[in-house]
């Protein structure tokens, strides 16, 4: 996968990390869970109803805009997601919960902020996974 292992590579120099298997392995789950019609999770709109449902509207709201993204602890991420989703993931990455919910709370937000450019979720939400990919690899 050239485009995925690209975007790996641009979101790893971004966070000053490498772009191991790992990182891509994290991107294939995080780009999964945000493209529309997927089986964990109803994408972006949804992923945003999650943290608005869970308190931390604020706080997704700033990966959306424009401005500087707030962090998110991963005892935060892994309330707002649920302990279901991310053991399911934890067991997709081969990691234990508290490591897959550490490193998504480090990818999450700058992936969320770099499929919104413009500050706002797109209408009809980001597409398939390809689309995701596409709109990740552009920038």
């Amino acid at each position: 996968m050239g485009l995925l292992d690209s975007v790996v590579g641009a979101l790893a120099g971004a966070q000053g990390g490498g772009s191991g298997g790992g990182q891509a392995d994290l991107m294939r789950v995080v780009v999964g869970m945000l493209a529309n019609g997927n089986s964990a999770g109803g994408g972006l709109g949804d992923l945003v109803g999650r943290f608005q449902q869970g308190g931390m509207g604020d706080l997704v709201a700033s990966w959306i805009g424009t401005g500087q993204n707030l962090p998110i602890s991963p005892d935060q991420l892994q309330n707002v997601l649920g302990s279901d989703l991310v053991a399911q993931i934890a067991a997709q990455l081969g990691l234990t919960q508290g490591d897959a919910a550490s490193q998504l709370s480090q990818m999450l937000p700058q992936v969320v902020d770099r499929l919104t450019p413009e500050g706002s979720l797109p209408d009809g939400g980001l597409g398939d996974i390809a689309s995701v990919l596409s709109r990740l690899g552009g920038r």
